[in-house]
């Protein structure tokens, strides 16, 4: 018989139900609602999918050139599961290969192309360098840690480095074991968070005149085996990890006592994320299935995961990246090319999966631009840099949003976290939080640069937007400072009006001044 039968509201399709001809089976022989004549008013009304309304729908990843990328880079070779590469809208920092001892790269942004093998590294441990991360309030200071047990801070010279820097700024001797993670606070000034293989989280207050540092200001030991993942809120006031002992951990940091604690045994966490102010947490790591996983967790009950969704097969770690402006979820797979990502929302559904971005070529770490350094006249909202070991080359990757205008988009760029801090280090030890200095990344409307200014942009720092004052600041101040930008600005403003005034040449006419024939007559 040419079909099959409708059981309980079910068809298993061959080529056509056999009683009302109209089910939209998407492959033969799969079971399939009936959305025929016999089917029950609840199929019928879930078989219209809900459209979400959203800006970021077409958001794409854009390779960079291969002269835009950074080539003959000695990238470690390091198993760890860490990123080996931080970026800031100066420099690029990767961990290199390095021989008796460790060490890294700090390439100038602009220095593409290929990298001369004699270039020198920044080298002062005696291990291998397991974890590199910029000061976020100063573009010329990185920290450091390593196999040695040790964590080095380092001022990078502003000039080009001409031979191998060996001398850093200050040296932390706390841990008994190697330190395998850094991570500086998000708001207040020189105030570090190391964690090592002795299972001990330490924090650390760098407004000392001491070169060495021996006594952390607070020693967390809550933890039962290696640390794998630290991520902090918003405003700094709580700081989540994930462990070895398959556990997520949200602490306070200031006193180092568990608020909540995850027991849950079907999802075994590798790293976990603070997702802005939505008062949620986001893990990967693995399902009992041993697939790629993520599951979504209330800040303030980690009993139960909120949701679950399983990934693929493969083994790479997941590196979790949230941008709060946009609300979107990057996921980058370790050993694999895919950058996949998401919209978050409160209410459910809470993930909704937008695309990917795919390449043949696998990243074994991955480096990510803070708001401030991205193109904006791009429509650029996010930018990856991509450690490919198998070419020794770090390859951009810019997640763009398709736009006509090439105006500023004010609604996919909000006001974003500044280079200026927002709490002292005293302050925040004795108690105080705030959240982050907030900037608009409106050209000439806010200059994001910790260094003293130049004299030329002096008039755009008194114009810009102190954006975390909401009642001073108003729309037309916006567009007042932005049209002083243009008179005053720097070259590269003149230079790009002179840009658009050549766009208007075609063949040697103004098109506004003489237009181009249009017939044979007039040719």
């Amino acid at each position: 018989m040419l079909g099959a039968l409708c059981l309980e509201n079910q068809c298993v399709t061959t080529s056509f139900c056999c009683l009302c001809s109209l089910c939209p089976w998407e492959s033969p022989g799969k079971l399939q609602k009936c959305w025929g004549p016999h089917a029950r008013p609840s199929d019928l009304m879930s078989w219209h999918p809900q459209y979400r309304s959203s800006k970021f729908r077409h958001v794409f990843g854009k390779p960079a050139s291969k002269e835009n990328c950074y080539d003959s880079v000695p990238i470690t070779r390091s198993v760890h599961d860490n990123h080996f590469c931080a970026v800031n809208p100066h420099f690029i920092a990767v961990v290199t290969e390095c021989a008796g001892g460790g060490a890294f790269l700090v390439i100038p942004l602009h220095q593409t192309g290929k990298l001369d093998p004699h270039y020198p590294k920044v080298c002062g441990h005696r291990g291998n360098v397991l974890d590199i991360k910029w000061n976020p309030f100063n573009d010329f200071e990185i920290a450091s840690c390593s196999e040695d047990a040790t964590i080095k801070i380092w001022a990078i010279p502003k000039q080009l480095l001409s031979k191998n820097l060996t001398a850093y700024r200050k040296e932390l001797m706390g841990h008994a074991r190697r330190v395998g993670l850094v991570e500086w606070h998000p708001t207040a000034a020189n105030i570090l968070f190391s964690s090592g293989y002795d299972y001990k989280v330490m924090v650390w207050n760098l407004d000392t005149k001491e070169a060495v540092l021996r006594n952390p200001v607070q020693t967390i030991t809550c933890h039962q085996d290696v640390i794998l993942s630290m991520s902090f809120n918003t405003n700094g006031s709580l700081l989540a990890t994930a462990c070895k002992d398959r556990k997520i951990r949200v602490l306070d940091p200031r006193v180092g006592t568990v608020l909540q604690e995850a027991n849950y045994k079907g999802h075994r966490a590798n790293k976990v994320l603070f997702l802005g102010n939505l008062k949620k947490l986001l893990s990967t790591g693995t399902s009992r299935w041993n697939n790629r996983q993520m599951a979504l967790w209330d800040q303030d009950d980690l009993s139960v995961p909120l949701t679950e969704e399983d990934l693929d097969g493969s083994s790479g770690v997941l590196f979790p990246f949230y941008d709060a402006d946009t609300n979107m979820l990057y996921v980058v797979g370790k050993g694999d090319g895919n950058i996949r990502y998401y919209e978050v929302s409160a209410e459910k559904p809470h993930l909704s999966y937008l695309t990917e971005y795919r390449s043949y070529n696998p990243q074994k770490g991955i480096g990510v631009m803070p708001k401030r350094g991205l193109d904006v006249s791009a429509c650029e909202i996010f930018r990856f840099y991509k450690l490919i070991t198998t070419k020794s080359l770090i390859e951009p990757v810019s997640m763009i949003v398709p736009r006509r205008s090439e105006s500023y988009q004010e609604d996919i760029y909000p006001p974003t976290a500044g280079a200026q801090p927002s709490l002292t280090a005293q302050e925040w030890l004795s108690g105080m939080d705030k959240g982050p200095v907030l900037v608009s990344l409106r050209p000439g409307s806010q200059v994001l640069s910790p260094r003293p200014l130049p004299p030329e942009r002096s008039l755009s720092n008194s114009m810009g937007l102190a954006l975390d004052q909401p009642d001073k600041p108003t729309a037309e101040d916006g567009r007042r400072s932005f049209s002083l930008w243009e008179e005053k600005g720097p070259r590269w403003a003149a230079e790009h009006r002179l840009e658009e005034k050549k766009s208007w040449l075609t063949n040697g006419f103004d098109i506004f001044e003489c237009p181009p024939p249009k017939t044979e007559n007039e040719v």
